[in-house]
């Protein structure tokens, strides 16, 4: 089989029927079962045969027989997916009007539709979701381990076999859900803390407010200035973790950051910058101030945020490899980051699929 021949076969795969893939699967699986002599003797499996002067038997490979992996990839992305798709509709029902009276309605784009009985209206699994539109679904799984991983844009292009901008699209539409799930509201003893992280304008080619940096780069004064951007962490000792983006440092932005999370049932333990002890005072929030973090007071050794900075340190390791992140973006990968934190070292492809179209850790929780 030629190479457009192999090309032929690989996209007739789609329209096959169940049971004609049955039948496919059945005809490979005798071929490499079968103990003949063109398998001892002939090339190895899915080359060519012609010209090779071997006599045609039954045991001879079929013509459809090159690639046993593509079929079972492809199936599965689709089956991952629409099986995923069906836990959301069975959770909110029409994601029109939110009626839980929806009957199955057709197929279409490798997914089941759905029709709604009280709106009249049709959608399917994955309609008012980030991932809506999106093809290639067969390829999800693969990049939703490359964000498991962690891995380059390049790397996970690779992966998928997609194109760069292609991954840098999936990247942070699979992470445009992630950005909010964050939780209602911690419990117990909270810490909070800020850190600061390198303005960016990663990706942007014009109209910049100063020399490109190479690579993430350095900030051109020394300690804080109006290059770091705050980035507010609170986190109760579940591991329950909500994180901010500060448009400035100020107890405004902190309320509006931590408002109805951390609240007068919590213990909040904070290092006594003016702006966190502002907003705690102003909501009334039990506080205690932590003016050496690493070294609590004996007489209260349960009160401290070395906890809240340990996280402040693995956000910024795991940040280092991607040499600098754009600032417009930072919301994405503090979500990136909670998530793989709060789902932990079990997490598989499924978790983060899930989470894309609006089902993340903190948000199942509530649902």
């Amino acid at each position: 089989m030629d190479v457009a021949e192999f090309d032929g076969w690989l996209s007739g795969i789609a329209a096959l029927t169940p049971p004609q893939r049955r039948r496919a699967w059945q005809a490979l699986a005798l071929f490499e079962a079968s103990d003949c002599d063109a398998i001892e003797i002939g090339p190895p499996l899915g080359m060519n045969m012609a010209g090779s002067g071997a006599p045609a038997a039954p045991c001879q490979p079929p013509t459809f027989a090159p690639s046993p992996v593509a079929p079972p990839v492809n199936r599965l992305g689709v089956d991952i997916v629409s099986e995923l798709g069906q836990r959301r509709v069975d959770s909110i029902g029409c994601p029109h009007c939110e009626s839980s009276d929806v009957v199955r309605w057709g197929k279409a784009s490798a997914l089941p539709r759905y029709r709604c009985k009280s709106c009249q209206r049709t959608f399917n699994a994955l309609t008012k979701t980030p991932l809506s539109g999106l093809r290639m679904k067969d390829k999800w799984p693969e990049q939703a381990q490359a964000m498991i991983d962690c891995v380059s844009i390049a790397e996970a292009a690779k992966r998928c076999d997609v194109d760069y901008t292609t991954a840098f699209r999936w990247r942070h539409r699979f992470l445009a859900s992630l950005a909010g799930d964050k939780p209602q509201a911690l419990s117990g003893i909270v810490e909070g803390d800020e850190t600061f992280i390198l303005e960016s304008f990663k990706g942007k080619r014009s109209g910049m407010p100063r020399k490109a940096r190479k690579r993430g780069g350095t900030s051109a004064k020394r300690g804080l200035s109006a290059e770091q951007i705050p980035v507010l962490v609170a986190r109760d000792r579940q591991g329950a973790t909500t994180d901010a983006v500060l448009p400035k440092l100020n107890r405004v932005s902190i309320s509006a950051a931590l408002g109805g999370i951390v609240t007068s049932a919590n213990e909040f333990c904070c290092d006594g910058g003016a702006a966190i002890v502002a907003f705690a005072r102003k909501a009334g929030i039990p506080t205690h101030i932590l003016p050496m973090p690493g070294k609590p007071n004996p007489q209260a050794p349960d009160f401290h945020i070395n906890n809240v900075n340990a996280y402040h340190g693995r956000l910024k390791e795991w940040l280092r490899p991607f040499h600098g992140v754009a600032t417009k973006n930072l919301p994405n990968y503090l979500g990136w980051r909670r998530t793989l934190e709060a789902l932990g070292q079990k997490v598989t492809p499924e978790d983060f699929i899930f989470g894309a179209i609006g089902f993340g850790p903190y948000q199942r929780s509530t649902q």
